[in-house]
């Protein structure tokens, strides 16, 4: 499944995980595995279900395991945070158009505020009615729907220009 983009991302997620780790803030990595038959990635045990090694997890870091684009649907995830007393999430990752966009919505609807960090998801080209999205476009759509209502949607330099 490859995404526009995932490189840059990817880089982008470096950063936010360098100051997370620095600053000794609670991280959790959510690892997507397919459960259904047909399923024809993020199986169990394949490369394409592991995460990337750029952005592994240390041994002391959170890693829920979801079988639905939206992270808190049948998880601990929820419930962890609250046991954390979390009420602001730093929502990074892929794909947009899916895990990120369904999360982020769920993520208010529990009663998080959310920053949603554009520049470090990625997504793919999505074809409808015989026409080609473009990975950009679908960026864009998804990043101007959830900003306001959803999340704040910052780019990775506001964040860590934020907290200067």
């Amino acid at each position: 499944m490859e995404l526009a983009g995932m490189y840059k991302a990817t880089q982008n997620a470096q950063q936010l995980l360098n100051l997370f780790r620095e600053k000794a803030w609670p991280i959790v990595f959510i690892q997507h595995i397919a459960m259904r038959a047909n399923a024809t990635f993020f199986i169990s045990g394949t490369f394409g279900a592991e995460i990337h090694e750029a952005v592994k997890p240390q041994k002391n870091e959170t890693v829920i395991i979801k079988n639905y684009p939206n992270s808190f649907r049948e998880t601990g995830l929820n419930e962890y945070l609250q046991s954390m007393n979390i009420s602001e999430l730093v929502i990074c990752g892929s794909m947009i158009h899916m895990c990120i966009d369904t999360t982020t919505r769920a993520a208010k609807d529990l009663g998080y505020s959310s920053k949603l960090i554009s520049d470090a998801c990625a997504t793919r080209d999505l074809v409808y009615n015989n026409q080609v999205v473009k990975a950009a476009d679908v960026q864009l759509a998804y990043m101007a729907a959830l900003n306001g209502s959803f999340a704040e949607v910052i780019t990775t330099a506001q964040f860590l220009n934020d907290l200067i």
